[in-house]
């Protein structure tokens, strides 16, 4: 049975539904996946000194492009740059044709398929069950935020790695700093005006 992806353009053909056997692996073995994803995001969070030095921005197409054949292969994933897998028991929430990121439309059929495609599960409804094997299952309650389109095709785990390495703290906190000073500077320049 044919079965269109989502946000796939009209007129192009759908999918064999076979091709998503490798996804709902991964959601029926979601406990595996997210180990495996917590040693991957320890190592790039190790790995942040270095990727500092080499640069972030340098870094981001070639691991933007391990990533995308990683996770496009196993959950389908549509690089939204905002990953929620970890939460939504590796089931991207971005292959429903709603775009729906914090649970199921009101419309899923009984037998746990989409409203839209009747012949796919719904994501969310896969999300569920794989969530339930996870450690941080209860993740899955938490509402997401909204897509911030801007980041679409850009590598998760790099955001991931400079938030948890401390690298995004440390440059608000460098920038917030140099707004200081140039407002001390102006006020200087300015009190220092007055007097003249």
């Amino acid at each position: 049975m044919r079965t269109p992806a989502a946000f796939e353009a009209t007129g192009k053909s759908p999918r064999d539904a076979k091709k998503f056997a490798l996804r709902f692996w991964a959601i029926r073995n979601s406990a595996a996946m997210e180990r495996m994803y917590n040693g991957l995001e320890w190592t790039l969070v190790k790995l942040a000194p270095a990727f500092t030095a080499i640069g972030w921005e340098r870094m981001e197409k070639p691991v933007a492009k391990v990533e995308k054949l990683v996770k496009g292969a196993l959950f389908d994933c549509k690089m939204c740059g905002q990953c929620a897998l970890s939460s939504t028991g590796m089931s991207c929430p971005m292959n429903c044709p709603k775009g729906l990121r914090n649970g199921p439309c009101g419309g899923v059929r009984a037998n746990g398929n989409c409203e839209v495609y009747a012949d796919m599960p719904c994501v969310w409804v896969k999300a569920y069950e794989g969530s339930q094997n996870m450690q941080d299952g209860a993740a899955i309650a938490v509402p997401a935020k909204p897509v911030d389109h801007r980041l679409k095709g850009t590598s998760s785990w790099l955001a991931v790695a400079r938030e948890k390495s401390g690298y995004n703290a440390r440059i608000a906190a460098e920038r917030a700093a140099a707004a200081a000073a140039a407002k001390a500077k102006a006020a200087t320049g300015k009190s220092g005006g007055a007097k003249a």
